[in-house]
């Protein structure tokens, strides 16, 4: 199996898959929102990559780009990546982070972050293996409103 850029017709099908990693982790789910960046993410390349592999999809990368001073400039951010459990184990997240790093070559990014869960071991392991390292930072967000942002 290959990953290929993500259409506008794949939306429900990513939805699916993005509900059910949702539900496997325990975090919050807002179907309305998620269809809306979804949306967003694949209408407009300026903001980043969304990826789907199988046929129907059983996994999803999503790529998202920003700009950093500390890393010298354009960088992105693994922001999800899923592979359903039956299709776990054949070497897609190891295809997927290989297509995030060639799509961030081709827009001129010069680091690529994600993060993991400290218990997920085996995501701990794939990242490390190709060649991530951790910081002794911690990842803290902080959530606007809608309408805070203006959207």
């Amino acid at each position: 199996m290959t990953f290929r850029r993500a259409v506008a017709e794949d939306v429900p099908a990513l939805l699916a898959l993005h509900e059910r990693f949702y539900r496997e982790e325990g975090y919050p789910y807002d179907p309305i929102s998620m269809a809306r960046a979804l949306r967003e993410l694949i209408a407009n390349p300026a903001f980043g990559r969304a990826f789907v592999t199988g046929d129907p999809p059983v996994g999803y990368l999503l790529v998202t780009f920003g700009f950093s001073v500390e890393f010298g400039g354009r960088d992105a951010f693994v922001d999800e990546l899923y592979i359903a459990d039956a299709a776990r184990g054949q070497g897609l997240g190891s295809a997927a982070l290989q297509v995030a790093e060639e799509a961030c070559r081709e827009a001129g990014i010069r680091a690529l972050h994600l993060e993991v869960e400290h218990a997920n071991s085996r995501a701990r392991a794939l990242y490390e293996r190709s060649g991530y390292v951790a910081h002794d930072r911690h990842l803290m967000t902080k959530r606007f409103s809608s309408g805070a942002t203006g959207s």
